[in-house]
């Protein structure tokens, strides 16, 4: 009897640790989706960085006034990265990011991240965040340009298309290609967004 009642006690000790009651809980994915809560949902993507493709989650830039450009290096507004980078410098400190995207949709982007990465340092200066090449029409589109057709109407008709997102991340304006980055209706609408709080 003794025997069975020690055998019994040692079997149960040792399985007691195996007991959920007696496993600690394992931290879950809920502090992930806390963390997001604050982010706009429009920028609740992750990108690869262009120059070393290293993911960027696009909450980095909450509560700032972003403009969102499909770009390309061999397109007739190529020119337009200067333009760009000049409004991103005059606007960073008061939170402004200029965000650009290139793509090989219309034909104009043939190079690796890499050689893009390079010509748009070397040729324009560009200092704003570039990411990785990528779909920005269509059904091979990527999630955030999907949203912003979805939400404005309106898919990138040709290169250096731009969507003008409030603080809040919602899309305040579209502009087509040929409106250049240093355009007056452009900069009034983007000194409106950076005033409002």
């Amino acid at each position: 009897m003794k025997l069975q009642t020690v055998l019994a006690l040692a079997l149960g000790a040792s399985l007691a640790p195996a007991l959920p009651a007696a496993t600690p809980a394992a931290p879950g994915p809920v502090s992930a989706v806390t963390a997001d809560a604050a982010c706009p949902a429009l920028l609740r993507h992750t990108f690869p960085r262009l120059q070393d493709e290293k993911p960027q989650s696009l909450c980095q830039y909450q509560g700032k006034v972003l403009l969102v450009v499909n770009t390309a290096s061999f397109c007739g507004f190529t020119y337009q990265y200067e333009g760009l980078e000049k409004l991103h410098a005059r606007y960073k400190d008061r939170g402004f990011v200029v965000l650009g995207f290139p793509s090989n949709d219309f034909a104009q982007e043939k190079g690796s991240n890499k050689e893009i990465a390079d010509f748009c340092e070397n040729t324009f200066g560009v200092k704003f965040p570039m990411f990785g090449k990528t779909a920005v029409r269509g059904s091979d589109a990527n999630a955030l340009f999907k949203e912003l057709a979805a939400q404005t109407g309106r898919a990138p008709l040709w290169n250096f298309h731009k969507y003008l997102i409030g603080r809040d991340g919602k899309v305040v304006a579209n502009y087509a290609s040929l409106t250049k980055p240093d355009d007056a209706a452009l900069v009034k609408v983007l000194e409106q967004q950076l005033a409002a709080r």
